[in-house]
């Protein structure tokens, strides 16, 4: 989910949290494309580019041996690259990107960012704890969207740990101060990414604070499970998500506080369904003012068990992935703002509907409304936002 915007100066991504005490590739590329049989499990530091301002960021990339590879920098603890193998064993990359990490900033809209401290909406960026009112960035019509402006995707992490193994994995860390884009408390944030032998790749974010104030992050990646060699829409994928009920939003796409029903309505996606069957429904009133789906799902069953959330799947590639998380729902975006007045990796034009977004979160603007789930980190407390995805090509469900 992104800004109606272009939103220049800004990477991000998006979560939930429990509080707790303390492509196919052409025939000319399948051979290049496919992954050594002699490859093993493991993980390289290296430089990945730098900054206008001088500022080095750096990318680890894990792999492990069973034709799976992820790459993720420093900037905004973000995903670069998720390379992954299609039903033949042609290795293609599913995350729309950039090639450099200025372009990260420079294009905007979050592209494989972590969000935060809150991801996704608060109305006109204000919310009070303990009788104290607060102003958070507005960097999204009236409102606060993604932690505002200089949110914690669009600063450099440092890299904590890297470790070897099966399952080889990295965390990085960032502090936010006291007062960043308007949050109380001094937070202590970290991502962890891991990635297994059964090409399922773990995030976890936590955070801590020396003040109450909010947390909620969350994982911002755009998924073309057809591969960015493909050159296709996303808009052809089968979409699952596990959720008898959604958020509507009001025209500022606030939600309205309202669990509304999705049995008979274009929201029911309980048995999948092709994501450009009804994206273009000018006659139900909820697309027409997010421009497609742009919306909160209240997934089914108990919020802090990792649960399946969604399913996507490619029918040409036969590529799919399945999203688990603790958070008690999923924002469902479908790559409605992405213009193509840009080019990502490999002089790709990108354009509307070319990916989708499924962020694990807490509800939008959740700080207003007593009967959502709550966004309150008190001192003493670890926030903890796990989010799995699980690729394979089995076309099962």
């Amino acid at each position: 989910m992104v800004s109606n915007k272009k939103m220049t100066g800004v990477l991000a991504i998006a979560g939930m949290g429990l509080l707790q005490a303390c492509s196919s590739g052409s025939a000319d590329n399948a051979e290049a494309d496919k992954t050594p049989e002699a490859q093993e499990s493991g993980a390289e530091r290296q430089v990945f580019g730098t900054l206008d301002n001088g500022t080095e960021v750096e990318e680890v990339t894990l792999t492990n041996g069973e034709g799976m590879s992820v790459s993720v920098m420093t900037l905004g603890a973000s995903l670069h690259a998720i390379n992954v193998p299609d039903a033949k064993g042609n290795v293609d990359d599913v995350l729309l990107g950039f090639d450099t990490p200025q372009e990260y900033l420079d294009n905007g809209n979050f592209y494989g960012a972590t969000v935060g401290r809150f991801a996704n909406r608060i109305a006109k960026g204000q919310f009070s704890l303990d009788g104290k009112a607060y102003q958070l960035d507005v960097n999204d019509g009236p409102n606060s969207l993604h932690g505002g402006k200089d949110g914690i995707f669009s600063h450099v992490w440092k890299i904590a740990e890297v470790t070897e193994g099966d399952t080889p994995s990295v965390t990085m860390t960032y502090r936010s101060p006291d007062g960043e884009s308007g949050y109380p408390g001094n937070a202590d944030i970290t991502a962890t990414y891991a990635l297994s032998k059964d090409n399922k790749l773990t995030i976890t974010y936590k955070m801590t604070s020396d003040k109450p104030t909010l947390a909620n992050i969350s994982s911002h990646g755009y998924f073309n499970l057809a591969g960015v060699k493909a050159h296709k829409t996303a808009m052809d994928e089968v979409l699952t998500i596990d959720a008898s009920h959604y958020t509507p939003v009001d025209d500022t796409l606030i939600p309205t506080g309202e669990r509304a029903p999705v049995d008979g309505t274009v929201f029911d996606f309980r048995e999948g369904k092709v994501i450009g069957k009804d994206v273009r429904q000018g006659d139900v009133e909820q697309l027409r003012l997010t421009k497609g789906f742009d919306h909160n799902f209240v997934i089914d069953g108990k919020a802090g068990d990792v649960r399946r959330m969604a399913r996507l799947e490619d029918p040409e590639s036969g590529r799919v992935m399945e999203v688990w998380s603790s958070a008690p729902a999923l924002q469902f975006y479908s790559g409605n703002f992405i213009a193509a007045d840009f080019v990502g990796k490999n002089n790709v034009l990108y354009r509307q509907g070319d990916a989708v977004a499924l962020e694990p979160q807490l509800f939008p603007d959740a700080p207003n409304h007593p009967d959502f789930p709550s966004a309150r980190l008190d001192p003493g407390q670890e926030y903890r936002n796990t989010i799995q995805l699980k690729f394979s090509t089995d076309t099962g469900k």
